[in-house]
């Protein structure tokens, strides 16, 4: 089932610390974009990757991403996250299925893209774990309330759609200046239906220092992908 592939590479990653973009840095001296292409590389339903970058590091993607035989499109991306997406996605034809993932989560595995891509072809879906510690509600430095976590998720990416109709989310989202946490919940303020498709835990993002730890140590696995 053919897909395309949206990741935003434009951000700036000012939780890693770091004095470039992060998906530069590298886990075992590769850098974590190339590890999160690499996975849709290996995936024969991914026919095409557009990656919403700065324009001025364009070069360097290129450079580190030459040797991905997938069809790569580059598009120029937006201050925050959502404007990124909107421009992969304007980039993408509107009758096939979609997915937007993280560039920095370089773990998700080829079985769970297969998963979310066939969800997508009467719904929304991503993929998502269950949420493992208690959740505490605070309010003034104080537990105002326990949260129950038997229906709590913690949401994760590739989230996939028809590309037509998270396309047109996308477009009452920048009319109405709606800024969502993530694509499903612009899926979800417009009315549709979102399915959640168990991930796992190693489909972490890198986002901050310690994030790089936990990326080498997943690596040591030989069957993490």
């Amino acid at each position: 089932m053919p897909y395309t592939v949206v990741i935003p590479a434009a951000g700036r990653g000012k939780r890693m610390g770091a004095d470039l973009n992060k998906l530069m840095l590298t886990l075992r001296n590769k850098p974590i974009i190339v590890w999160t292409i690499e996975a849709f590389a290996k995936d024969a339903w991914c026919h095409q990757i557009v990656l919403a970058i700065r324009l001025e590091e364009q070069a360097w993607f290129e450079e580190a991403l030459h040797h991905i035989e997938t069809p790569i499109t580059y598009v120029a991306g937006g201050e925050e996250r959502q404007q990124s997406v909107y421009a992969g996605l304007r980039a993408v034809s509107p009758d096939e299925i979609v997915m937007i993932h993280d560039g920095a989560r370089p773990f998700v595995r080829v079985e769970q893209l297969h998963q979310v891509a066939e969800a997508a072809r009467s719904e929304g879906a991503i993929l998502a774990v269950p949420v493992k510690d208690t959740v505490k509600q605070v309010t003034d430095a104080h537990i105002s309330k326990t949260v129950p976590r038997s229906d709590l998720w913690l949401a994760q990416t590739p989230q996939a759609f028809s590309a037509s109709a998270i396309l047109a989310a996308h477009e009452k989202a920048a009319a109405a200046e709606f800024i969502g946490t993530d694509d499903a919940s612009l899926f979800e303020w417009i009315g549709e239906p979102v399915r959640i498709i168990p991930g796992d835990y190693h489909n972490i993002k890198m986002t901050t220092p310690e994030d790089l730890l936990f990326g080498e140590a997943i690596l040591t696995k030989e069957d993490y992908r």
